[in-house]
């Protein structure tokens, strides 16, 4: 079986992934070391900066992610930021800002270096509603996507429509032909 590393400290992310690449027959290494996490106004641009500071210290092939909630009425704040605002102000203190009912959207960008790097992104549409369930990590449990919160669906559930298990059918897809 083919082999990469994934290099995160969230661990939720890795069994996320590790479901959705055994249909690829590749099997997914978690690296659990911290790299430096720009702030930057898009994805994009963190997943690119995180790409260049990692290919230094580890070798290739290899993937990391970030993801973002995006809520329409902020101008799509908090996005690059939503690691931050979820340990300052929470989902409690997310849905007081913006109410219930607020259009919202997560994306992801899977970013691979193997001979150059490569960006893959997905993204959900949904809407950010008062806490439930107790499944998924950060804003899971206030993100509905037809009538159900992330927080509400295992995790065979959300890998088969989220954000990030978009992204990563895109970089399995390329990935189970390149590697």
């Amino acid at each position: 079986m083919k082999e990469i590393n994934f290099i995160t400290q969230n661990n939720a992310k890795v069994a996320e992934l590790r479901a959705k690449a055994k249909q690829f027959e590749l099997t997914i290494n978690h690296i659990s070391a911290p790299y430096p996490e720009l702030q930057a106004d898009t994805l994009e641009d963190v997943v690119r900066y995180g790409l260049a500071y990692c290919q230094k210290k580890f070798p290739a092939p290899f993937i990391i992610e970030d993801s973002g909630l995006f809520v329409d009425t902020l101008h799509g704040f908090p996005g690059p930021f939503s690691s931050y605002v979820h340990r300052t102000v929470g989902n409690r203190g997310l849905v007081k800002l913006v109410g219930e009912g607020v259009p919202a959207r997560f994306e992801s960008i899977i970013g691979s270096c193997y001979h150059d790097f490569r960006l893959f992104r997905g993204q959900v549409e949904g809407r950010i509603v008062r806490s439930r369930g107790r499944s998924g990590f950060g804003f899971d449990p206030i993100f509905e996507h037809e009538g159900r919160t992330f927080g509400e669906m295992m995790i065979d559930e959300k890998n088969a429509i989220s954000h990030r298990s978009e992204a990563a059918e895109l970089f399995l897809k390329w990935a189970s032909t390149v590697i």
